[in-house]
């Protein structure tokens, strides 16, 4: 896009401090701003008030990313949080402070005993989500699965039957990204046909950190450092990079055919046998390529991801998007408002997200660096309680006017409810997931190429 406005912002002084933001605004930037939050009949946003239906919840597993989880739960005032579980006695402390009126246990069969909790969130290493999830579902309670839904396809396999068949129950996996009303939005605007033809797509995770977890205690330094033991851990692609992937096939709607894997053991030589350099090159159908790359030896460029089209390029970073057009694509209408100004010989359009004043993408652009103050993790989790009492609800209905045996009738009844459900990665997507990146973990580990079956991502 040609620009007739060269910016005069020495450049050298903007980058040594200024946000993404502005950098895309040096871009040529208008917001393309998230639709408002759908409104109920009473014109009250039930989704994020704290007038929603309550779900009591267990958390079961309480190391740092569960302890992430307790702090936003505190920003949920439906979801209060009734009963935690740790067999380690620290973590078990750490987390009580977060939740001081929460029950705790040592044995999650025991907080599954506990009759006011409603639902349940598996925030324990991977390896271990088969046995709990299965107790949980077992026990009747609603399931939230951190991500990845396991390390091996038999287990993942094994949660996704046994959540199919739990249809009294809300089971979500947590690619919280599914659930992000910023990436959901930018979702649909790229199934318009924006980027024209699919041509690439590039994704990265960059962080220099050891991953490795320190304790006084030899066993339990074992123990809370399994992502570096390639026996119990899928590594950096199947631990972090399971939800940039899942972004990919998400946004091509489609699964992959195959994938090509390269890893490496560069910087931390601790006794770790997981790479800290890793790729994964997936073929989509229709020849479409998606490369994820990782390191945890190198911060540059952080976290991003790129979408390549014949029209445009979208550029993912901070849950936030910038278009780039090509000079030949065609005219949308609402970017002839854009602000152009030149940054070497690009000129970008972004896609703001955070927002919510433009439920369509005609009205002219206002400031650019708009911040989202809700994660996707609070999204995620809103969703989760959300949908459990949807579920829940509708099983009462059902079981007040018909047969509370006739499972096939009631699921009948539950799918009338979709249009009332929250966006959320559920068993299937959850298991689509787990088998792509496992299969990724593995061709990187090997440095060879795996062709996806269509048999492997069969749930039955």
């Amino acid at each position: 896009m040609k620009n007739d406005n060269p910016s005069d912002l020495n450049r050298r002084e903007f980058l040594k401090g200024s946000s993404i933001a502005s950098l895309m605004m040096m871009m040529g930037a208008v917001p393309i701003e998230a639709a408002d939050a759908p409104k109920s009949d009473k014109d009250e946003d039930t989704h994020y008030n704290a007038k929603a239906p309550t779900v009591k919840l267990g958390i079961i597993g309480c190391g740092l990313w569960a302890r992430e989880i307790l702090k936003t739960l505190t920003l949920i005032p439906n979801g209060p949080v009734v009963a935690i579980c740790e067999p380690y006695p620290a973590y078990l402390k750490k987390a009580g402070d977060l939740a001081p009126t929460a029950e705790k246990y040592d044995d999650y069969h025991k907080l599954l005993e506990n009759k006011d909790v409603q639902a349940v969130i598996v925030a324990t290493p991977s390896h271990l989500h088969k046995e709990i999830v299965l107790a949980a579902l077992a026990a009747g309670k609603h399931v939230y699965c951190e991500a990845p839904m396991a390390t091996t396809m038999e287990d993942a396999r094994a949660i996704a039957q046994a959540a199919a068949n739990a249809v009294r129950l809300n089971f979500q996996i947590g690619l919280q990204n599914r659930s992000d009303k910023q990436l959901f939005n930018l979702a649909n605007f790229i199934r318009t046909g924006v980027v024209g033809k699919w041509l690439k797509i590039h994704s990265q995770f960059h962080k220099k950190q050891s991953w490795r977890l320190t304790s006084p205690n030899p066993d339990r330094e074992k123990d809370i450092n399994w992502r570096l033991d390639r026996a119990l851990s899928l590594g950096l692609i199947g631990e972090v990079g399971v939800h940039q992937i899942d972004v990919a096939s998400w946004y091509l709607s489609s699964l992959p055919v195959s994938v090509t894997g390269f890893g490496s053991l560069i910087n931390w030589k601790d006794g770790r046998d997981v790479p800290d350099t890793a790729q994964a090159v997936f073929e989509y159908p229709g020849g479409i390529h998606s490369a994820f790359e990782t390191t945890i030896g190198n911060s540059f460029n952080a976290e991003m991801n790129t979408f390549y089209g014949t029209d445009c390029a979208i550029m993912l970073r901070e849950r936030r998007a910038w278009m780039f057009k090509e000079v030949d694509s065609p005219l949308l209408g609402w970017e002839v408002y854009a602000k152009k100004d030149a940054f070497y010989k690009e000129s970008g359009i972004v896609l703001g997200a955070g927002a919510t004043k433009q439920a369509n993408q005609t009205a002219k652009a206002a400031a650019v660096d708009v911040v989202d103050e809700n994660s996707a993790l609070k999204y995620s989790i809103e969703n989760f309680l959300v949908n459990s009492n949807t579920v829940a609800t509708g099983v009462e209905d059902f079981n007040a006017s018909y047969d509370p045996k006739d499972t096939a009738a009631l699921k009948d009844f539950l799918a009338g409810l979709e249009k009332s459900r929250q966006p959320a990665a559920g068993y299937k997507e959850g298991y689509e997931s787990a088998v792509t990146v496992t299969k990724a973990s593995e061709a990187s580990l090997k440095q060879e190429k795996i062709l996806f079956s269509k048999e492997w991502f069969a749930i039955s």
